[in-house]
């Protein structure tokens, strides 16, 4: 199974730390983010991983040569200028597209760190024949996914009272806050008309509307940390040590 590590971004909220470094070699109790990343990807059956570099670039190149790309096939997509989550994807299509093959891949965010399982999702995945399937959670955030009463993406809202923008009618709407974790139809590579930079969340959004399945896969039961801020790597540092998730 193969998937994408999306790593390139700027990590500005994570200032200091990323004065010298990209984000994806921020350590969390001694481990980089992009370490535990892989790990959690190979634990699930992965072997072959593109990642998404532009911030320090060479400094990914180097992490991964001296720790022999840990054991994994792992190509890298540099970005000149930064292509957000979707064009960042499409920049990377040529991986998953190389075979033919209808396998699902994983697109995972590197700075988020969870005990999801994976293996369940793509599961769920395969179930519902769509194009996309995403962890989600029931908790507060600046940003929800909104799903109907099939728990298929209709929409999206800013912060508890923003004004919902509906792609498509629901008589019933949840909202849900994304994880960064997604399993994707190979399919779906071709379904993205966008061009340059774009979000990947803006084309689910576009295809929704046309009546395809992007699904939800409640993620409620498990850790989940976004490691966005310094005082995040502190908590799930703590929380490593508690052993309340990754070991």
């Amino acid at each position: 199974m193969k998937a994408m590590v999306l790593a390139a971004g700027l990590g500005t909220r994570l200032r200091p730390l990323t004065n010298d470094r990209p984000k994806a070699l921020v350590e969390v109790a001694g481990r980089t983010l992009l370490e535990i990343t892989l790990a959690r990807l190979r634990e699930f059956g992965v072997r072959e991983v593109v990642v998404n570099v532009h911030h320090f670039a060479d400094r990914v190149v180097e992490y991964l040569r001296k720790n022999d790309n840990f054991g994994m096939r792992i190509e890298l997509s540099r970005e000149d200028v930064l292509l957000d989550t979707g064009g960042g994807l499409k920049k990377a299509a040529w991986f998953f597209l190389e075979a033919a093959t209808e396998e699902p891949f994983i697109l995972h965010n590197v700075d988020v760190i969870s005990t999801i399982d994976l293996g369940r999702m793509v599961q769920a995945h395969l179930e519902n024949k769509g194009l996309a399937t995403l962890a989600v959670q029931n908790r507060k955030t600046s940003r929800y996914l909104l799903f109907d009463e099939r728990r298929e993406l209709c929409g999206r809202r800013a912060g508890l009272d923003g004004e919902p923008e509906l792609v498509r009618p629901s008589t019933h709407v949840q909202p849900l806050g994304f994880s960064g974790i997604h399993v994707i139809s190979p399919r779906l590579l071709t379904r993205l008309s966008e061009a340059g930079p774009f979000s990947i969340i803006d084309a689910y959004l576009r295809l929704a509307a046309q009546g395809e399945k992007v699904a939800a896969f409640r993620a409620d039961e498990y850790y989940w940390r976004d490691l966005g801020k310094p005082e995040h790597l502190e908590q799930a540092a703590q929380d490593i040590k508690q052993r309340a998730m990754l070991r």
